[in-house]
């Protein structure tokens, strides 16, 4: 339910400083604003990072006209159509006030541009504004700027369950650092030094975690993600983990992928293996840019993603338990 565009998650931040420390684990906010919770390895000199963004998708304000209609872009890969008309939460810098993104109205003839949108072209941030019904001095007033972040209502973030699966807005990458959670419960005396890093603005360039991975040496890096049901895809849509071999960016290390292959069979999970194209994690840009030598990439199946996602919760569950066991074991 917390709010965390990218670059103003001060609120989630707030929990999982909490969270962790509840768990009994050190955990600290660094410079690039990741929340890292550290447990001691036997060995410690050697060290991995599992990470999880916990930045979400959304929008900026780009410009505010006289009447306190909002005009805003993307942040990170959002699409108005995907949230449609309804209620977003403006996050100025003294308070937070809603707003209705609107499209126009469908009772129109073709002297109005909005016509063009019900059959002719694809909905995009130019065409779409946030009525405020406050004026831009009122606005000014609460700090809503250019710059302002933008996140779908909180009302409309509630997850909602289906049988076994969990679906809300904000998915990626929530339901990951929630793994990193069960992990910090769970994960006692490892092999060797484990960073849960819960990573700051992947969703604009993976920035956090290339600043942290920038500052420590580690002997791996796997990064949690949701991992997009399509046809293109060979992805079941079922309770069985992703490991990824390769996706936009790059590919991922194969040793690392075989550990991760042979902890899950110590806890006898299946692993599902895919190669996805349109896509890239902390993970693969850190090992591009040459701040690790090995990642990986561990997901669990999800529709809708970057939309409202469904996902199993036995996937999820599943991802702990590789995990878990990988750092256990190596």
């Amino acid at each position: 339910m917390c709010h965390s565009p990218s670059g103003d998650e001060r609120e989630i931040d707030r929990l999982l400083l909490d969270r962790f420390a509840a768990c009994g684990v050190e955990v600290w906010k660094d410079e690039a604003e990741n929340v890292i919770a550290k447990i001691p390895g036997k060995n410690p000199d050697r060290a991995i990072a599992i990470t999880g963004h916990k930045d979400e998708i959304g929008a900026i304000v780009n410009d505010i006209e006289p009447d306190g209609r909002v005009n805003v872009r993307p942040l990170g890969g959002s699409f108005p159509w995907v949230y449609g008309e309804g209620v977003v939460d403006l996050l100025g810098d003294r308070a937070t006030i809603p707003g209705i993104l609107s499209f126009g109205s469908r009772h129109v003839s073709h002297n109005s541009p909005q016509k063009a949108l019900q059959s002719e072209f694809a909905l995009n941030w130019e065409d779409a504004w946030i009525e405020t019904k406050r004026s831009r001095e009122h606005l000014d007033l609460v700090g809503v700027r250019p710059g302002t972040r933008v996140v779908v209502g909180k009302h409309r973030k509630r997850p909602f369950r289906i049988d076994d699966y969990i679906t809300s807005y904000t998915l990626d990458n929530k339901a990951s650092v929630a793994i990193l959670l069960a992990l910090a419960e769970r994960v006692k005396n490892p092999l060797m030094t484990v960073y849960l890093v819960a990573s700051a603005k992947e969703e604009v360039g993976a920035i956090g975690a290339l600043y942290f991975t920038n500052r420590n040496r580690l002997d791996a890096l796997i990064a949690l993600e949701v991992c997009p049901l399509a046809p293109e895809y060979p992805i079941e849509d079922e309770e069985v983990p992703v490991l990824l071999s390769q996706d936009g960016y790059g590919v991922y290390d194969e040793w690392l992928n075989a550990r991760l292959r042979a902890a899950a069979q110590e806890v006898n999970v299946p692993l599902q293996q895919a190669v996805i194209r349109g896509f890239g994690s902390d993970g693969s840009i850190a090992m591009k840019f040459g701040h690790v030598a090995r990642a990986a990439c561990l997901g669990f199946p999800t529709q809708n993603t970057h939309g409202f996602e469904i996902a199993p919760l036995g996937a999820i569950d599943r991802c702990i338990q590789v995990l878990a066991s990988y750092c256990q074991t190596t």
